[in-house]
Order: C-alpha cells, then structure tokens, then sequence
C-alpha cells in the first residue's frame, strides 16, 4: 500500500513546517485528495492516525476533503465538475476535454501550536 509512504512524506512535511515555524506540535492537517488520484483515503487515515504517534503530529486532527474531477470542454469552452466518472462534457457531450483537478492530492493546511 502506498498510502504508508503518502504518510511518511505527509508527516515528514508537517515537521519540517513545524519547525520553520517554531511550533511545537501540529493540531491540525488538512488535506485535498482528487478522485483520479490513486489514494485511498480510508487507507490514508488508518495509516495515519498509526503512524503519527510519538511524532509531532501526534495529537492532529485529520481532515480529508475529496476533489471531484472538474475538467475544461475544449469544443463548449465551459469547466464542469463530473458527478460521475464519465469523461464527457455534460454541456456538448465532447471528450476532448482537459482535466484541472481531482488528479492529485494536496496539503491544504497546517495548525500549529
């Protein structure tokens, strides 16, 4: 599972804010995951809530908001988030579409203390 190594980064990131800012403790991390992005976000909290302990991050709260896939229709020219993963423009039924978000995942947001 990858989501360990997600963490590992995600909790290695949230030390080196803390620092850089003289905190001595991270009270809450908030987080962006984009459907598209291969994170399973169940598997992401477990792993965690297991390995924030006895790290900075130890009594965070963690808060996970799903991106739906939002993409640009190249032939109507409008951007439309997709309830479904169905890749074509709700509008004018294209597929030439490009995608400008719900591929990744982000750190949205640190409280520190």
């Amino acid at each position: 599972m990858h989501e360990y190594s997600i963490v590992q980064s995600l909790l290695d990131s949230c030390e080196e804010n803390a620092r850089a800012n003289n905190a001595s403790r991270v009270l809450k991390v908030v987080i962006k995951i984009g459907v598209m992005s291969g994170v399973e976000p169940d598997l992401l909290k477990t792993a965690f809530d297991t390995f924030k302990e006895k790290t900075i991050c130890e009594e965070a709260e963690f808060i996970i908001n799903i991106q739906k896939v939002v993409i640009y229709c190249n032939n109507c020219e409008k951007e439309s988030t997709l309830a479904e993963l169905e890749y074509c423009c709700p509008h004018c039924e294209s597929v030439d579409l490009k995608i400008i978000d719900g591929e990744d995942m982000y750190l949205m947001q640190l409280e520190l203390d």
